[in-house]
């Protein structure tokens, strides 16, 4: 699965207020035979988001047309649990550019940055005001500026820095996984190389 070029992102948002989220929930272990990430958005919150009849469960946020969009708003402590990189894939595999949560799983957050996805991490006072703004309205909007380093309530303009590795930084503004930029530096890697046999 490629990595888009990420800049900056302007979106509704689908809100899920829940604390705690681990992997197991964003992806139960039985999907995790697949050794390839195409299809685990198709599995994203599996057994929240269907009954035991394969029946979509109404009340569950992402089979709600109310919210739409291309960031998910989730509750502290996303990601915690197991190192499955699945996790990451199901959510990008969805759809999701950004996760804006007040803490993340330090293992999600890697895993997460390095297939694409954007773990933004937000106070917990300005997490609460996002939500209170979506429940209000459901097609508030939230702008993310990777290269500020800045999130962003469209209608309130109300904006706060988020921290990112500059590594990763520059991976995600190129489309770089590891591998895309070690390649992209092929020919220094090499010039390096070669002046360190003259010695």
């Amino acid at each position: 699965m490629p990595i888009d070029k990420f800049n900056t992102l302007t979106s509704s948002v689908v809100p899920l207020p829940i604390e705690n989220v681990d992997t197991d929930q964003i992806i139960p272990a039985r999907f995790l035979k697949a050794t390839t990430k195409e299809g685990f958005g198709d599995n994203l919150f599996f057994d929240w988001r269907y009954e035991k009849n394969s029946q979509p469960k109404t009340d569950f946020v992402l089979n709600n047309p109310t919210y739409k969009g291309s960031i998910l708003l989730a509750g502290k402590n996303f990601g915690s649990g197991s190192s499955r990189e699945h996790a990451a894939w199901s959510v990008y595999g969805y759809g999701f550019k950004v996760v804006v949560s007040s803490f993340f799983a330090d293992i999600f957050r890697n895993n997460a940055l390095n297939n694409g996805l954007l773990p933004v991490q937000v106070s917990e006072a300005f997490l609460k005001k996002l939500f209170t703004a979506v429940d209000n309205n459901p097609a508030a909007e939230v702008k993310v500026d990777l290269q500020a380093q800045t999130i962003t309530l469209v209608a309130t303009n109300e904006s706060e820095s988020f921290d990112i590795n500059g590594y990763k930084k520059n991976c995600l503004l190129n489309g770089y996984d590891d591998i895309d930029y070690l390649l992209n530096r092929r020919n220094e890697i090499e010039a390096y190389e070669k002046k360190a046999i003259t010695f």
